[in-house]
């Protein structure tokens, strides 16, 4: 009876063994993804960028709308100034509503995106003859409206405000204002919502340097004013072959101002090639290298794409011969840049 009993045990602890997998199996869903391998390596999504005219294509809405591949959305464009207040206090929120409806019904994160820009501003921001105190109102009642409306968010609200020596760009905005623009937009933002993750979002800011220290400095600064500042996005528009060797350091950096940080713009383009074998063994490699740096940093929360297919990509494919910089090519085919990502994951 002895021997029976542990034959008895060892049988249902085998079965049960086997019997693990098949139930996974009947649920008929694979279970790799994108954003299944950032969550099982305890970040909060991996995400992309979209533009609602794309959703007209069928295939490009199904690999959107997936979970497993996508749990955060960026709207590329429809929260941006020259959408959401055309005119001086009128604001237009339909196109970016469609995408905060996508994403709700979907379960999806949503990033806003963004408040303050010196790109694709209305012609009354930009040939506006605003004394401070004027133009001070306008970004705090544009911030304070848009953070305000799409509540419970994270949002870029300081979009590229440095130039790449790491002064302050030249724009309406610094050139009236100075740099107190950006306590203004963050504060009025912070007033919108208490909740909202606010971010200042720019490029050339992955591997240390000139522009990377500025904005250390910036953060330090408005840190010491009080003013409300939760994270920096690192843009991340790369080329192969380019990769700064110091991103994981640098953000390590930014993390210990006591902020958190996230890949925002991802992609990584070929450069003089076309997506040959080789090109896409080391995009893939560079991938890999990327989201590897944000898994090996607790505070790099969160990854997202600018758009995940070479068809929609904003990287043109034609002279100067840039381009291919997405995991998905111009006919849904996952490249070997997924793979890499999947690969950083782990």
């Amino acid at each position: 009876m002895h021997h029976l009993g542990r034959f008895f045990a060892l049988f249902v602890l085998l079965a049960g063994a086997v019997a693990l997998p098949a139930s996974d199996a009947v649920d008929g869903r694979t279970k790799k993804g994108l954003n299944l391998a950032a969550k099982a390596a305890k970040k909060l999504y991996l995400g992309t960028a979209t533009n609602s005219e794309e959703w007209n294509d069928t295939t490009y809405y199904s690999i959107l709308e997936d979970n497993a591949e996508f749990g955060q959305i960026t709207a590329a464009n429809v929260m941006k100034w020259f959408d959401t207040e055309p005119e001086p206090g009128v604001f237009t929120f339909q196109d970016g509503d469609v995408i905060a409806n996508f994403v709700k019904k979907t379960g999806k994160k949503l990033r806003g995106h963004n408040c303050v820009w010196h790109n694709q501003l209305p012609d009354w921001v930009v040939n506006g003859t605003f004394t401070a105190p004027e133009l001070a109102f306008v970004v705090e009642r544009h911030c304070f409206e848009l953070v305000h409306h799409y509540r419970g968010q994270v949002w870029d609200v300081i979009n590229e405000s440095l130039n790449d020596d790491g002064t302050f760009r030249s724009d309406i905005f610094f050139d009236t204002l100075n740099s107190t623009y950006i306590p203004i937009a963050l504060r009025a933002a912070r007033r919108a919502d208490p909740h909202a993750k606010l971010y200042i979002n720019d490029y050339n800011i992955e591997g240390t340097g000139a522009k990377a220290t500025a904005l250390k400095n910036l953060v330090k600064s408005l840190k010491r004013q009080g003013v409300p500042i939760d994270g920096v996005g690192i843009q991340s528009h790369l080329t192969v072959g380019q990769v700064p060797t110091t991103l994981r350091q640098n953000m390590e950096e930014f993390v210990a101002l006591g902020i958190e940080v996230a890949i925002t713009e991802l992609d990584i383009r070929l450069l003089n090639t076309t997506a040959n074998e080789e090109g896409l063994a080391r995009q893939k490699a560079d991938y890999e290298t990327v989201i590897s740096a944000c898994n090996a940093v607790e505070k790099c929360v969160g990854v997202t794409l600018w758009d995940f297919t070479d068809k929609f990509s904003w990287i043109p494919t034609t002279p100067p011969n840039e381009g291919y910089p997405c995991p998905w090519d111009e006919n849904y085919v996952k490249k070997p840049a997924y793979e890499g990502i999947i690969q950083g994951f782990q």
